[in-house]
């Protein structure tokens, strides 16, 4: 037999022979999903009628009075009561929808190693509570960032987010704090700073994540607290953000979720999904929606550090 060319073996070649071999597939793979670490540290609390309303105390109770401080009598027993806000906040839920269409045919046809439906499904929930995770943060009407009280909202010293500025941060919030909260280029501009001051924070494990942490308080990080309001941003160039501090828990006056309980279908918290039919197409359609808001329950549970620049070396 002659010899073959260097280039031409007498074999099965490997393109031909792909073709009988099993190929491991993944699931799809969704790159905008993040940890959405705020809806993990975040207390949340179940609301059954679709409305929280924060009764307040009335700041200029004068406590020191009824408690008989400098009273001119020893035995004399004060007088008095607690004023309560008469028009106290109403925080209404709102629902965040979408309508997911799947193909009966592809569902029949195409649904081995992975259920079609099932994959398109936890795709769309995905999506949903990265949505969600944003409105916590950026919504108008209830968001953590613009209902932060107006006494609550501090600027950098310099620009750059540094050390003091985090520790005026946790003067503000002094009681409880629970966690900070910023875009993942702050917490680097952050760091930058410690580096130059000598001073590098410590990293400790929670929840499953690693976390920078300042005075023992963890530094979460998220994209939904924008660079110049832009969710997505050249990732080294110049730009203004903010940094939270936030004390959750309703026994600690703080910050929290709000979720309607009880939802038919329940995905997840506060989250359903319902069947909507199969039209003359043969398109099964379904209806995913949550309901969430925030609250604040007293003004010092928020403190926000603004136009913080993230482009700083």
């Amino acid at each position: 037999m002659p010899d073959q060319p260097m280039d031409r073996v007498n074999a099965l070649q490997p393109h031909a022979a792909i073709q009988l071999a099993d190929v491991v597939k993944t699931r799809p793979q969704f790159s905008p999903v993040t940890p959405r670490w705020i809806t993990k540290f975040l207390e949340f609390r179940p609301v059954e009628t679709g409305i929280y309303r924060i009764n307040r105390v009335l700041e200029n109770t004068p406590l020191g009075e009824l408690c008989g401080k400098d009273s001119p009598m020893e035995n004399e027993i004060p007088q008095g009561y607690i004023e309560y806000e008469e028009k106290p906040r109403e925080v209404t839920l709102k629902g965040l929808s979408t309508i997911l269409n799947v193909d009966t045919r592809v569902q029949d046809l195409y649904s081995h190693p992975y259920n079609q439906t099932e994959e398109q499904i936890a795709l769309a929930i995905e999506s949903l509570k990265e949505r969600q995770e944003s409105r916590l943060i950026n919504d108008p009407e209830y968001g953590l960032l613009p209902s932060a009280a107006p006494k609550m909202r501090i600027n950098t010293i310099s620009g750059p987010p540094t050390p003091d500025d985090l520790d005026e941060l946790l003067s503000l919030v002094w009681k409880e704090p629970s966690f900070f909260l910023a875009h993942p280029r702050a917490i680097a501009a952050f760091g930058r700073e410690c580096t130059k001051c000598g001073v590098p924070p410590v990293t400790k494990e929670i929840h499953g994540g690693t976390f920078i942490l300042w005075r023992g308080v963890p530094i979460l990080p998220t994209d939904k607290l924008f660079v110049d309001g832009e969710e997505n941003q050249n990732p080294r160039g110049s730009g203004k953000t903010s940094i939270m501090l936030v004390r959750t828990g309703e026994n600690k006056r703080g910050a929290i979720g709000l979720y309607q309980a009880g939802v038919p279908n329940d995905m997840a918290r506060g989250m359903s999904l319902r069947f909507r039919g199969i039209n003359d197409h043969g398109v099964a359609s379904y209806l995913l929606t949550v309901y969430c808001a925030a609250a604040i329950l007293a003004d010092d549970a928020v403190a926000v550090l603004e136009n913080v620049d993230v482009g700083s070396y």
